[in-house]
């Protein structure tokens, strides 16, 4: 055994497979040497140069099964799966297998038996495998005082996900692990097991133990482990400490005014995390397309002449660790990430977002691509997904981009003025009613904002998730399908945050459609930018109107930005033309009580008594007056 695995401080199982593994324990030196194991090689001198490698392991029954293939393109390693299924992450992937309180499904409840068993059996396949990759990586953020050593062990022939892994969390090269390395959480991997035990279903399992937090990855899409599965374990920890990593991305805003303002983006897959940190797409002669009506055709077209410059500081993983708060009141938080897992389904094309297209055509080093159309040696361009039939390009093409690589990126800690929430809203007409009735953006009192985080609707159209339509809720946080614990604890954390941090105001932000109006994600860029062109989200009341749904807190009477006022109906729903108050109100209606059946499960006595006042308020049918005086809004 390696010496330094010796000094590891490992628990009795984990230190018993390495030493009677079959094969070798390869510890990575290097980022060009986890290359080189995905795709193939040991890291020794006759291995490398490999094109190509597939993924593949002996089923019971089945023979030798695929489960991935890689390629060597002249900008990064390509990743792709032949099931379709593995392409983007099933929001029910995630088992318990420990007995800790926790409101997700255990193992027993889904699957009629005990993991025990399972994990031995997966222990064992691991020693007799052969070659296996024992990788020390970083959970959360060493620099903000929230960062936890942790272990992958895996396959050797699986090296594509340990680079995935790598590159998203930060591992730790060969030379500079520490003696006594002590890992807070381990993930292990064995993908024939999802077609042993699971029907060839997409299962993560997570065990608590004392102090331990395992993870069981029985697929190879890094989704829901190397990455949600990561996010599972820090909010596992934050729960036992009393914080929380938020489901966020961040962007420090610089206007051509010298304003500087910071934007925490948070919502459900697809609610424009990433999409807050891109600039606007402009038109070929330099305008902006704020919409296109879908009645009449009509574009509504913007000048601005001059934009802002973006620092992004985080992707969708923002750690508010006790450690880096102060005394400004604001919420302050730092990236949980090494890299960024961005999908780029909505560049359909050469020049749609020359700095990404940019960043992955010439990268500073080679990057990781998955569901990417690719042929070895050649350049993997991120407008070309591969198919999930003739025709049909998978919705979910991903490239993992270290922040190092992102330009004017934030490194450590940042004070977050306004905290976003955003939806994905459905079109909207008085003869197709539906929740897309959410103006250009709305201000929430504090209370309303905390009852967004609780319901977190995924809204329409997700292309991130395996989904079957309609609205659905996305959980506490929207991190809830990551969450190990209970959400009534999650909820109360969250509510508690929102109270020790009154300097930070709240906004709520549709994408994709505003009444009749298809926007995409124009309008979230044009809020970032009035927003920061004016300071952040402080405004006097008279400028504010209570929104016609009290669930959308106050409304805008006028929005002016570089000169150009934004149409009232874009602020004011109900004032379209197409949608008027008969539509808007049947829109209310849908979004109120989905609200409200949501909400009814929080309803235990584990909840703090102002979150059970401010439920109650929401189920008697509040008005927006009643939320901000449930917790006033600080002026």
């Amino acid at each position: 055994m390696n010496q330094i695995v010796k000094k590891m401080v490992l628990p009795g199982e984990l230190r018993t497979i390495l030493t009677e593994c079959k094969g070798e324990i390869i510890l990575p030196k290097s980022r060009e040497h986890l290359i080189e194991l995905a795709l193939g090689g040991t890291g020794s001198s006759d291995s490398s140069g490999n094109m190509t490698c597939d993924v593949s392991y002996e089923v019971p029954g089945k023979g030798l099964v695929r489960e991935a293939y890689v390629a060597m393109c002249k900008n990064g390693v390509v990743a792709n799966f032949d099931d379709i299924t593995m392409r983007r992450r099933d929001p029910n992937s995630m088992v318990i297998a420990d007995d800790l309180p926790t409101d997700k499904p255990t193992h027993e409840e889904r699957f009629g038996t005990k993991f025990d068993s399972i994990r031995t059996e997966t222990f064992e396949w691991l020693k007799d495998f052969g070659d296996l990759i024992l990788m020390p990586f970083v959970a959360g953020s060493y620099s903000a005082g929230a960062g936890y050593p942790s272990l992958l062990l895996a396959p050797a022939n699986a090296g594509f996900f340990a680079l995935a892994l790598a590159d998203l969390q930060g591992f730790i090269p060969l030379e500079k692990v520490p003696n006594y390395f002590k890992p807070r959480a381990v993930v292990y991997v064995a993908p024939p097991f999802r077609h042993i035990h699971y029907e060839g279903q997409q299962v993560v399992v997570h065990n608590r133990l004392f102090d331990m937090h395992e993870v069981f990855s029985f697929n190879l899409y890094p989704g829901p482990s190397a990455k949600k599965g990561i996010y599972g374990v820090l909010l596992d920890i934050g729960e036992q400490e009393k914080w929380v990593t938020l489901h966020a991305s961040t962007v420090t805003i610089v206007t051509p005014y010298e304003l500087t303002v910071t934007i925490m983006h948070e919502g459900a897959s697809g609610g424009g995390k990433s999409e807050m940190l891109e600039a606007f797409h402009r038109q070929s002669d330099g305008r902006m397309l704020l919409g296109e009506n879908i009645v009449s055709d009509e574009k509504y077209i913007i000048t601005m002449a001059d934009t802002s410059t973006l620092h992004p500081v985080t992707d969708d993983m923002a750690v508010a660790h006790p450690s880096i708060q102060n005394d400004s009141r604001k919420l302050v938080v730092a990236d949980a990430e090494d890299g960024w897992f961005l999908r780029v389904n909505h560049i359909t094309r050469y020049g749609t977002e020359p700095e990404t297209e940019r960043q992955t055509i010439h990268p500073d080093k080679p990057l990781v691509f998955l569901n990417m159309d690719a042929i070895p040696g050649t350049t993997c361009l991120i407008w070309e997904p591969i198919m999930d039939s003739p025709g049909v390009p998978c919705p979910n093409p991903r490239v993992i981009m270290p922040r190092q690589s992102i330009a004017n990126h934030v490194d450590g800690v940042v004070e977050i003025d306004v905290r976003s929430f955003g939806i994905r809203t459905p079109p909207t007409t008085r003869e197709k009613p539906s929740y897309g009735i959410v103006g250009l953006f709305h201000v929430l009192p504090p209370a309303l904002a905390w009852i967004w985080r609780l319901v977190a609707p995924r809204g329409f159209a997700n292309p991130s998730v395996i989904d079957t339509g309609g609205m659905k809720s996305e959980g506490v946080g929207s991190y809830w399908p990551f969450a190990t614990g209970k959400k009534i604890d999650q909820a109360n954390l969250l509510l508690n945050q929102i109270l020790k941090t009154p300097g930070t105001r709240y906004v709520l932000i549709p994408n994709q459609y505003i009444g009749a109006w298809k926007v995409g994600f124009a309008g979230q860029w044009v809020t970032r930018e009035y927003l920061s062109r004016r300071g952040g989200a402080k405004f006097r009341p008279a400028v504010l109107v209570e929104s016609r749904c009290p669930l959308l807190g106050y409304a805008l009477n006028s929005i002016k930005i570089d000169g150009t006022e934004i149409r009232k109906s874009f602020l004011q729903v109900n004032l379209q033309p197409e949608v008027g108050n008969e539509g808007y109100d049947v829109g209310a209606g849908i979004l109120t009580n989905f609200f409200k059946g949501e909400l009814e499960a929080y309803m235990a006595w584990e909840l703090d008594d102002l979150g059970r006042k401010i439920i109650e308020a929401c189920l008697e049918g509040a008005t927006v007056k009643d939320y901000s005086d449930l917790i006033p809004m600080v002026r």
